[in-house]
This record gives structure tokens, sequence and C-alpha cells, in this order.
């Protein structure tokens, strides 16, 4: 087994943990961490293969990879009350899925067009779709939404592959690389809270200021006239 496939199988397994605990911080039942966690483990990837045209999708070619996200369930519903603080926990875990996703997504990308923009849009995606999708699932605060590079981590990593791959560096050593600074990244951004600049200029107005200028209109009277 070479390390993209074990990248490919710890990726699945780290955000499929995330998943369930995701699960466990709203006290879902056995099924509902299933679902959580499958959902979050093959989710980058179902979508990375449906916009590269791959069908049928990876878990469908290679079961196991349901198995490892249904057991990590498993595992996390009796032991997720152990845990001080799960959901630190689970973005640490996080990080680590994203980094080995990059890595993998990148390749996936790179074996199939060829195109070195390509492979960092599939690394980017395949790194941060499962993330986003437990999330929305769960209810959570969007990863998204979080204030630390979160994103531009997955792109950096991608890039970093792509640009290692194209230089003749084995498959194996560019994963490694790209994964190792993909975390890098987000870790620095848990730990010392980096981040991009944001947009600076004026908030948007409210409703009642759009109004007042003239922007809108007011709704209609109720009144029977």
């Amino acid at each position: 087994m070479n390390v993209l496939i074990l990248l490919d199988f710890a990726g699945v397994s780290v955000f499929a943990a995330t998943g369930a605990l995701a699960a466990s911080r709203k006290q879902l039942d056995i099924v509902g961490f299933m679902f959580l966690a499958c959902a979050t483990g093959v989710g980058g990837g179902t979508f990375r293969d449906l916009v590269l045209g791959r069908t049928p999708v990876f878990w469908v070619s290679e079961p196991a990879y349901l198995l490892v996200c249904a057991a990590t369930a498993v595992l996390l519903y009796f032991t997720a009350h152990m845990m001080e603080s799960r959901y630190r926990i689970l973005l640490w875990l996080d990080a680590v899925g994203l980094a080995a996703f990059c890595a993998m997504g990148a390749a996936v990308g790179l074996n199939a067009t060829g195109s070195s923009a390509i492979a960092i849009v599939t690394g980017m995606a395949t790194a941060t779709f499962g993330g986003i999708l437990r999330d929305i699932l769960a209810g959570e605060k969007s990863v998204l939404l979080r204030p630390e590079i979160y994103v531009s981590a997955a792109a950096a990593g991608a890039a970093l592959y792509t640009i290692a791959d194209t230089a003749g560096a084995p498959s194996g050593v560019s994963a490694l690389l790209a994964m190792a600074f993909a975390f890098v990244i987000r870790g620095g951004a848990l730990v010392f809270g980096w981040t991009l600049p944001s947009y600076r200029a004026r908030a948007g107005r409210t409703e009642s200021e759009l109004l007042r200028d003239g922007i809108v209109s007011p709704p209609p009277s109720n009144s029977d006239n």
C-alpha cells in the first residue's frame, strides 16, 4: 500500500472522527454518529470525483472506506465523553484531515487532468468540503466563518504537492511535504490566530438605513381601506 493510499484512508478516518465528535456534541444516537462520520469522511472525495467525472465515486468502488467511517463512529460513540474538550480536538483532527486530503486531492486531480490549476482546486475541495458539510449537517458554526486561515492552508498544501510532483519528486515525498506544509499553516492559525487581511470597508447598511435612504420601499400596509 503506497503513501497516497495510506493518506487517503487516514484522511477518511480522521475526518470521520470529526463528524462523530460533532454528533457527540449534539447528543445523537449511534445512527447519527455513523451518518455524520460517513458524510464527513467521504464528502470531500465524493465532491472531487463528481467534479472530475470519476464514477463510480471512490467509496462505491472500494467500500472499505465506509467501513472505516462506521468503525470510527462506533469507537467515538463509546469514548467521546472521555475527552475534555471535544470541539478543540475536532478542530485539530480537522487540521490533520485537511493536510492529508489536500495532498491526496491534488494527486487525483493531477493524474486525472494533467493540469496544475485543476490539481490545486481538487486538493483544496477534497480537503475542505467534508468539514463544511459536517458543520452544515450538525448545525455548527462553519469552519469557513472562523477567522483563522483554513481554505488557504489546503490550497497551499495542494500547490506544494503539485510543484513537487511536477519537479519530479516521488509522489510519496510530494504528499508528505504537502501534508506537513498544510498542517503547519492550519496549526499555526489555530495556535497563533493567523488570518488573511479581512474586508475593511464600512459595514453593509441595515434595513432601516436602506428604508431611510430610499434604497428599498417600505412593505405594503395591511390595513383594509
